[in-house]
């Protein structure tokens, strides 16, 4: 009885912050949320629902992933933007726990996404590169990494899984993960899927595809966005009586920067305020975006489903901080770098976890976690076992239950041997605890930060703690031997100045 009440109490909590006006005021109530909750904790009552997967019955909870691509860790108002408008991420953030460190698996698209849909590392699928990336320097010494070009079907992704345990299965987006019949989202788990197909980095003008057919042609009228999120509350309606995993991968706010053009008088009107660091129209695809994830729970609300509905918020990689096609998008400051690098900037992304009456709200942690651990984390989450082990995710069901607590998720690591379009060069780097080490693939060079007393990895501590730095780069040699990690090749057309 006494469980029961205190599910009912937090559900009610959870409710009202969801409910709360952007600006904090929640009608005529005197106490906002995070008081109420304060004041509980202080009498040492956490208020979440502690059933066991086994206790849902047939109840099953949905799951909701949500994706941006090449959104910064500082482009969103619960991550401490004040010129962009996300109040609907805000809002889930306020229900739920933000992440403060958590990673992408690599530092471009294709290979993160592996990851998600595996639990394994790009370096040991040997995708390690965004899925048309051929970039080479003829000066440098080394040339690109063979790489696999696609997520091949042998793999064991989410969706497969969530299948076999009686999910509904739904994929809306941008894949990325190979187009030939054998490995797109349609023979990779997915029953129902709308991807985009031509002019993806087009807002209008584009074509989705079903199952390789083509579905919908835009003839310049439907905002990308807009349509994404309008198949992502058709598969919620079409499941509604039934659990589901819906993976809704928007495009937004990717380049090029097509804005709708309704959404970009107060970005030009603020502008000076954000001292140009944040483009317009850049900024107008970001609320697009945001207003798509407001229609799915919205959705989700209307059909009785919210409150029993895992909700995720992630992007794919870092931001774009430089001018890639046109102006500079957004800074990622003060992270180092963007896109395409393993410095900060390139890597560490927002993640939001919302979950009504299991995650308490407006929580924050700083336990890092990084993109082999999503598919690891639903199955502890859902009762889900007899799976293929799993050598590189790691759950962090625990950092959901518990996410003032700390967990020592052991060392994550990163391999990228190629050169990006956002001018990265090919390298490496491990975090263990609030160190991280980085090794340059051109020169051997090693560079040694401590993450909790230098963010923007400015000071290389390489030289002053050298048996850190050697302890760090045994560690990443050996994790490169054991996941069989394709390696830069040498460049013989190279010459030395």
């Amino acid at each position: 009885m006494k469980k029961n009440l205190l599910f009912l109490f937090t559900f009610f909590l959870s409710v009202a912050a969801f409910a709360q006006e952007p600006k904090g005021k929640l009608g005529d109530t005197k106490k906002s949320p995070e008081a109420i909750l304060k004041e509980i904790q202080k009498g040492e009552a956490y208020l979440v629902d502690v059933r066991t997967p086994e206790e849902y019955g047939d109840s099953k909870p949905n799951i909701v992933f949500i994706m941006a691509d090449d959104l910064g860790y500082t482009d969103l108002g619960c991550y401490g933007n004040p010129y962009i408008r996300t109040p609907n991420i805000d809002k889930l953030a306020k229900t739920g726990l933000r992440f403060t460190e958590a990673y992408s698996a690599c530092p471009v698209c294709s290979p993160s996404r592996a990851a998600i849909m595996t639990g394994k590392h790009p370096a040991r699928l040997h995708l390690t590169n965004f899925i048309a990336g051929d970039r080479k320097d003829p000066k440098s010494p080394v040339l690109p990494a063979q790489w696999t070009k696609y997520l091949p079907s042998a793999e064991t992704t989410l969706a497969e899984v969530m299948q076999k345990n009686g999910y509904a299965t739904g994929m809306v987006g941008k894949w990325h993960l190979g187009s030939a019949d054998s490995t797109s989202p349609a023979a990779q788990g997915f029953a129902y899927d709308r991807v985009i197909a031509k002019n993806g980095l087009d807002y209008y003008n584009y074509s989705i595809t079903s199952k390789g057919k083509t579905v919908f042609e835009d003839k310049g009228t439907k905002y990308l966005t807009d349509q994404l999120t309008d198949y992502a509350v058709e598969f919620i309606d079409q499941q509604k009586n039934h659990p589901f995993f819906l993976y809704l991968t928007y495009s937004a706010p990717h380049i090029m920067l097509v804005p709708r053009a309704d959404k970009l008088k107060y970005y030009f009107d603020n502008y000076g305020k954000s001292g140009g660091k944040y483009d317009p129209n850049y900024a107008a695809m970001i609320e697009s975006m945001d207003d798509g994830v407001g229609r799915v729970i919205e959705q989700l609300t209307k059909l009785n489903l919210l409150n029993n509905t895992i909700l995720v918020f992630t992007s794919d990689n870092g931001g774009l901080g430089l001018p890639e096609l046109g102006q500079r998008p957004t800074t990622l400051e003060p992270l180092r770098a963007w896109k395409g690098h393993v410095y900060e900037g390139g890597i560490r992304v927002p993640l939001i976890f919302s979950w009504k009456g299991r995650i308490a709200i407006n929580t924050e942690t700083k336990n890092y976690i990084t993109g082999t651990d999503f598919l690891p984390t639903f199955l502890d989450l859902l009762g889900i076992t007899g799976q293929p082990a799993n050598p590189d995710g790691k759950s962090f069901a625990r950092i959901l239950k518990s996410p003032e607590q700390a967990v020592d998720r052991g060392p994550i690591f990163w391999h990228y041997p190629h050169f990006s379009n956002q001018e990265g060069r090919p390298a490496a780097a491990v975090r263990s605890g609030d160190y991280k080490l980085v090794e340059l693939y051109e020169t051997g060079k090693l560079e040694l930060y401590n993450l909790k007393q230098d963010i923007s990895e400015q000071k290389d501590l390489a030289a002053t703690l050298p048996d850190k730095t050697n302890e760090l780069a045994a560690l990443l040699r050996k994790w490169r031997s054991e996941v069989k990690a394709n390696m830069p090749e040498p460049n013989p057309a190279f010459k030395k100045p």
